[in-house]
């Protein structure tokens, strides 16, 4: 898979989904039941199980959002690392939960590996790679309407995604810049810079104080300055780099 849908939202989803899987898993496979674990302390487990799942796969969601925004890009190299990162993960998750005071299991680390997380790991990654290309499918086309919504119940623009030139800080509020006709318009909407790019993830930051629509990037005016359509912009030194792999 060449692609990467961004959205903490759509992966928080999919690692609830797999939360659940896990838990059946865990429960109804019961993969090291010897016969004296009680029905409580199954539940118990199961539900351990699910949440470190749960857990891991957040931290993947957020490392590879991390990842895509620095390098700009995604291929099947990235795609395999993140799941194999995930496994790992669960794997060291699981395993201490299992030598916790809770369950005090007998497995060591390998012998764990080899007996319950291969087995999970032969449930849980074809659930992952379908579940990742379906996300993908859920990326918006580039002409697909957006909708701005601010603090206040007034507070909304609803405009094509091509037509977004920028995001600028404005104290309490934000400066939405976009294109109708030949015309640059603004909007002001009570809201924060960081809750617009989390609701817009092909939104780029080139500065504390702004985001911008790299569809709209026309030009570098000097090292320290871009020109979009019909406005142009600071960049900050910490953000220059991303700017430059456009």
């Amino acid at each position: 898979m060449k692609r990467l849908n961004p959205s903490l939202k759509h992966h928080l989803l999919i690692g609830v989904f797999l939360s659940i899987w896990l838990f059946i898993f865990a429960f109804f496979i019961r993969p090291f039941d010897d016969g004296t674990i009680s029905f409580k302390v199954w539940i118990i487990i199961s539900i351990g199980f699910s949440v470190i799942a749960f857990l891991c796969y957040g931290v993947i969601a957020f490392l590879q959002k991390w990842v895509y925004r620095k390098l700009a890009k995604w291929n099947i190299g990235f795609e395999l690392i993140s799941i194999v990162f995930f496994q790992i993960l669960f794997w060291i998750g699981t395993y201490c939960f299992y030598k916790s005071p809770v369950l005090n299991g007998g497995y060591g680390f390998f012998k764990f590996l080899e007996t319950i997380i291969l087995k999970s790991a032969l449930i849980s990654t074809p659930i992952i790679i379908l579940a990742r290309i379906y996300v993908v499918s859920l990326i918006p086309a580039p002409d697909d309407i957006i909708i701005i919504r601010g603090d206040n119940k007034l507070d909304i623009l609803k405009i094509k995604k091509d037509e977004l030139i920028c995001v600028s800080n404005a104290q309490n509020y934000v400066e939405i810049f976009f294109v109708e006709g030949n015309e640059v318009k603004v909007k002001l909407i009570r809201s924060t810079l960081k809750k617009i790019q989390n609701d817009f993830d092909f939104l780029i930051q080139i500065h504390r104080s702004h985001l911008i629509n790299p569809s709209h990037f026309k030009a570098w005016k000097n090292a320290d300055t871009i020109l979009l359509t019909q406005i142009e912009l600071p960049v900050s030194k910490n953000y220059r780099e991303q700017l430059l792999s456009l």
